[in-house]
C-alpha cells in the first residue's frame, strides 16, 4: 500500500481542473483547511478539495489519482466522528456534498434513487410527501449526508424494529479505487446473484469503492405512533426492562436509555420533571395501526414493569411526546457544554447482556475516577458511552487511555462489537484485531488490494496498520 505524500504538481492540478473546472478545485491551505476536520477533532491538511457534481467526474477523479498514486478521501457534512474523513495522508478531499439530487422516488416498487450528498432529512421529507419513510434515522438526520450514513452503517433510534442502513438498501452505484465503475443489488426486495457487493460496501467507510448512488428501500409510514417514559431507580433494572421489552412479541420502534449520570445533567438544565430518586430513563416509543396503540401502550408496560420502577407515563398527544422527549434531546448540549472535548464511543452488545455492561461501566467510572455517562438505543444494546474527561491534560489522558481499553475487552467479553454505528476510523482502528481474528483480517486486507490496489482510497483508515508500514 502506497501511503507516501504526494507531490502538489501544476501538472496535477492542472489535471483536476479539467474534469470539474476551476471553481471547484481548491489548492489554497487557508481553502482547503476546513475540509481536514470531522467531529472527531482530529485535523490533517489536504493538499487539493474537489467539489464532484456527477459520477463520471467521480469515476475521472478516482482515475486521475490512482495514476498519479494520490490518496484521495470521500467526504460529506464531516459529521462523523472516529476520524474516517481526516486526510491523514494529505492528498486530494472529495466532497460528494453537491452531489445532492434525489434522482427518482417510485412509491410502488418502494423505491429512492439518490446521490450520496442528499441529507437525511431530505430524504425523510419526499419520502414522506408519498406515504413513506427510510427507516435509518441518525440523530444528525438535518446535516449528515446519505452518503456518510453508509459509509458508517449508521442507523439511529428506529434500527431496532426496522434495522440499519444494510437492510435499507438495495443497490449501489460506485467507482473502485482502480477507477472501475460498477452496479450491485437489485431493484427488487429479492435478488441472489452473485456476492452481495451492497452489503460489503455499507460500513466500509470509503476504503473499498467510492459510493455514488444508492437505491434505498422505502417503508410506508406508520398510522400511529404512542411514546412512553419509565423512570428507574437504577442502571441496572432499566437494563433488565430493556432485555424483558426485547423478549416479548411486541418490537418497538424506538427503545433508549439514560443511565444515572444522564439523568443528572438533563435534571440539572432545569424544566425536566421527574420522581425523586430517578437513577435512569427509558424511552419507548411503538408504531402501527392506530386501532392496536392503546393494546400496545398496555403491552409495553406490563413488560417494562420491574421492582425498580419508579413511574412510567405515555403521551397522548405530539405535544405530550416531545415533552417526555425533552430530556433526551437536552442531554447531548449538556455533555458538549460541561466536557467539550470528552471521548464518544459507541459500543454494542446482545440486549441480554445489557445489564452486565451498564454495571461493568458503572465499576470502571469507580475505578479509572473519570466521570462516564451512558446513553442510547438500547433496544439494539447500542450504547454511547461518553467519558468527560480532558485529552489535553497529560495525566488524565493516560488514565483515560487504560479505562477505554478496559471498556472495550469489557464490550468483548460481552459478546459484542467496538462500534455499532459510529465506524472506525482512526478513533478504533487500532482496536480491531482484538475483535477480527487474523484469517478474517487477512481476508479484508486482499479484499482492500482487489477493489483499491494502489491504496489511495482513504488510506490508513479501518483495518489495522501492517507492522511492516
Amino acid at each position: 500500500m502506497n501511503n507516501s505524500a504526494p507531490t502538489a504538481t501544476p501538472e496535477f492540478l492542472a489535471a483536476l481542473i479539467q474534469i470539474v473546472g476551476e471553481q471547484r478545485v481548491r489548492s489554497d491551505p487557508a481553502d482547503c483547511w476546513p475540509y481536514g476536520y470531522d467531529n472527531s477533532r482530529r485535523h490533517a491538511l489536504p493538499e487539493w478539495v474537489v467539489f464532484a457534481l456527477t459520477h463520471e467526474e467521480v469515476r475521472d477523479l478516482v482515475r486521475l489519482c490512482n495514476k498519479a498514486r494520490v490518496p484521495i478521501v470521500p467526504r460529506g457534512r464531516g459529521t462523523g466522528t472516529t476520524g474516517a474523513t481526516v486526510p491523514i495522508s494529505g492528498g486530494l478531499v472529495l466532497s460528494l456534498e453537491r452531489m445532492n439530487r434525489i434522482r427518482m422516488l417510485d412509491p410502488t416498487n418502494r423505491a429512492m434513487v439518490v446521490e450520496p450528498g442528499v441529507t437525511n432529512q431530505e430524504v425523510q421529507i419526499a419520502a414522506g410527501q408519498q406515504g413513506f419513510f427510510w427507516p435509518p434515522d441518525p440523530t444528525s438526520a438535518a446535516f449528515c449526508t446519505l452518503g456518510g450514513n453508509l459509509a458508517y452503517n449508521s442507523a439511529g433510534p428506529r434500527a431496532v424494529k426496522y434495522g440499519t442502513p444494510r437492510e435499507n438498501v438495495l443497490a449501489l452505484r460506485a467507482v473502485t479505487g482502480a477507477g472501475e465503475e460498477f452496479r450491485c443489488g437489485t431493484y427488487t426486495t429479492k435478488g441472489v446473484v452473485g456476492y452481495d457487493l451492497t452489503r460489503l460496501l455499507i460500513g466500509s467507510e470509503g476504503t473499498l469503492a467510492i459510493i455514488t448512488e444508492a437505491t434505498l428501500r422505502l417503508t410506508p409510514l406508520p398510522e400511529a405512533k404512542r411514546t412512553l417514559r419509565a423512570a428507574y431507580k437504577d442502571t441496572e433494572s432499566a437494563g433488565q426492562a430493556v432485555a424483558d421489552l426485547m423478549s416479548q412479541p411486541l418490537t418497538p420502534c424506538a427503545l433508549e436509555l439514560m443511565d444515572r449520570q444522564a439523568v443528572t445533567l438533563v435534571q440539572a438544565q432545569g424544566g425536566i420533571e421527574l420522581p425523586p430518586g430517578t437513577g435512569a430513563l427509558l424511552m419507548i416509543e411503538v408504531d402501527g395501526p392506530a386501532t392496536a396503540m392503546e393494546d400496545a401502550v398496555t403491552q409495553l408496560k406490563k413488560a417494562a414493569h420491574n421492582a425498580g420502577l419508579l413511574e412510567i407515563v405515555a403521551a397522548r398527544t405530539p405535544q405530550e411526546s416531545k415533552q417526555l422527549w425533552a430530556a433526551r434531546k437536552a442531554l447531548s448540549p449538556a455533555l458538549r457544554t460541561l466536557a467539550p472535548k470528552k471521548i464518544n464511543e459507541d459500543v454494542v452488545v446482545p440486549v441480554s447482556h445489557l445489564p452486565a455492561l451498564i454495571s461493568g461501566l458503572e465499576r470502571l467510572a469507580k475505578e479509572f475516577a473519570i466521570t462516564i455517562v451512558n446513553f442510547g438505543h438500547a433496544g439494539n444494546g447500542n450504547l454511547h458511552v461518553n467519558l468527560l474527561t480532558d485529552p489535553d491534560e497529560p495525566t488524565e489522558r493516560e488514565r483515560t487511555k487504560k479505562c477505554l481499553e478496559q471498556v472495550f475487552k469489557l464490550v468483548l467479553s460481552l459478546k459484542g462489537s467496538l462500534s455499532g454505528e459510529h465506524g472506525v476510523g482512526l478513533e478504533k482502528r487500532d482496536f480491531v484485531a482484538q475483535e477480527l481474528d487474523p484469517a478474517a483480517l487477512n481476508l479484508m486486507e486482499r479484499l482492500k488490494a482487489q477493489f483499491d490496489p494502489q491504496g489511495i482510497l482513504n488510506p490508513q483508515k479501518t483495518l489495522p496498520l501492517k507492522t511492516s508500514t
